[in-house]
């Protein structure tokens, strides 16, 4: 008898060693700031919002045994770059997700191609992504300089915001929203007279807004994001920019930085963003579920990193595995993509992923029924109207389409 429970014991030992080797081992990198002005739209968030995915997919039941890594890029391209070629190369890494900073994205993009991984960025918004610079191994999930300037910009314009002064961050995502802003603000009969750049992660706009407000433009645009939105809505306040009849374009602003800015100063802000989580049924579940262990409604990026996982897991599955990059590129632009988050996305032959997109504008004090109840909506543009055509981008790899 002891025997043959020593058989049955051995049995279930070789049979669970075999199970665990038929796994498909599948890694993840999670690459942004951890530690700067975008930490709060990203950071640890996008890590907590990947493990979500990975749960809901219920990865290990269907066979693939999921490790996340994740690290800190310091808003540095060749930190991004040496971190990224690291885990390729060392780590067996198969696909890396988020990476905000534009430069970054670009160049860890330029860097997954030639190492043949996959690139599926969240936190980045040039639209160059999926244009001039585009990649048959990087997809652009969540939002984008052409869609903010096209959301924001021509209802500001249409609003009354005839001439513009921007104020931009110096480097390649403020870059974009600039260029992508001016030329709805023209095309809608508007006028810019003239723009700042500023660096990245400024702490004193006095001298940038100085000019802005000496230029008599209607609407003062703010090209840049999280941190440096922050500083320059918070400084634009003391200097009585609005007070004094200009309006304030938040071309890219996230829930995080309403949350510090608080609504008596964030109030009447008009933002462009594909997601929020008080937005319908799904979107309330899932950041239910993300608050439940992070004390903090998601951002847009950090719905996008869930999101982009889920829908890349479910593309290594009917891949057959994680290795061959293309193979589940192929898939993941084939395969329709529906979460809690976005709902229904697609994914275009440029990479870039479209889904609804909705103007926002930042609520008073007073209408806010409680915490994180900041936006209310304005109206809504369907997918196919969102973001750029495909045919205007000048990505290579749709020439002619």
């Amino acid at each position: 008898m002891r025997i043959g429970t020593l058989f049955v014991a051995a049995a279930a030992l070789l049979a669970s060693a075999a199970a665990s080797s038929a796994e498909t081992p599948v890694k993840i990198g999670i690459l942004n700031d951890r530690s700067g002005l975008y930490a709060d739209l990203g950071g640890e968030g996008s890590v907590v919002a990947a493990k979500m995915a990975i749960e809901e997919f219920k990865a290990a039941e269907k066979g693939l045994k999921v490790e996340v890594v994740s690290a800190d890029h310091q808003n540095k391209s060749d930190i991004a770059v040496n971190k990224a070629r690291e885990w390729y190369d060392q780590d067996g890494v198969d696909a890396i997700f988020d990476v905000p900073n534009s430069g970054v994205a670009l160049a860890v993009s330029a860097l997954t191609q030639e190492k043949n991984k996959i690139f599926i960025d969240s936190g980045a918004a040039s639209s160059d992504l999926t244009g001039a610079k585009c990649s048959p191994n990087t997809l652009h999930w969540t939002y984008d300089t052409w869609e903010l300037a096209h959301g924001t910009g021509s209802a500001m314009v249409k609003a009354g915001g005839a001439t513009w002064f921007f104020l931009t961050a110096d480097y390649a995502f403020g870059h974009s929203l600039e260029r992508d802003t001016a030329a709805v603000v023209t095309a809608e009969g508007g006028k810019v007279l003239g723009s700042v750049k500023h660096p990245l992660n400024t702490q004193d706009f006095s001298s940038f807004l100085l000019q802005a407000q000496s230029s008599g433009a209607n609407v003062v645009g703010l090209a840049n994001a999280g941190g440096d939105t922050i500083n320059s809505i918070k400084q634009a306040s003391e200097f009585g920019i609005v007070q004094g009849g200009q309006k304030l374009a938040g071309l890219l602003v996230f829930l995080s930085d309403v949350h510090s800015l608080g609504l008596k100063t964030a109030q009447g802000i008009v933002l462009t963003a594909p997601f929020y989580w008080d937005l319908n049924d799904g979107t309330r579940a899932f950041a239910d579920r993300f608050m439940k262990q992070t004390n903090r409604r998601p951002t847009m990026v950090q719905a996008g990193v869930y999101s982009a996982v889920l829908h890349y897991l479910k593309a290594v599955q009917a891949a057959g595995g994680a290795k061959d990059a293309l193979a589940v590129v192929a898939k993941m632009k084939e395969m329709p993509a529906e979460d809690q988050a976005f709902g229904k996305s697609t994914v275009r032959a440029d990479g870039r992923v479209i889904h609804d997109s909705y103007l926002f504008e930042v609520k008073k004090p007073e209408e806010s029924k409680g915490p994180w109840d900041y936006y209310k909506m304005i109206s809504a543009t369907p997918a196919e109207k969102a973001f750029r055509p495909m045919s205007e981008g000048g990505c290579p790899l749709v020439a002619g389409k």
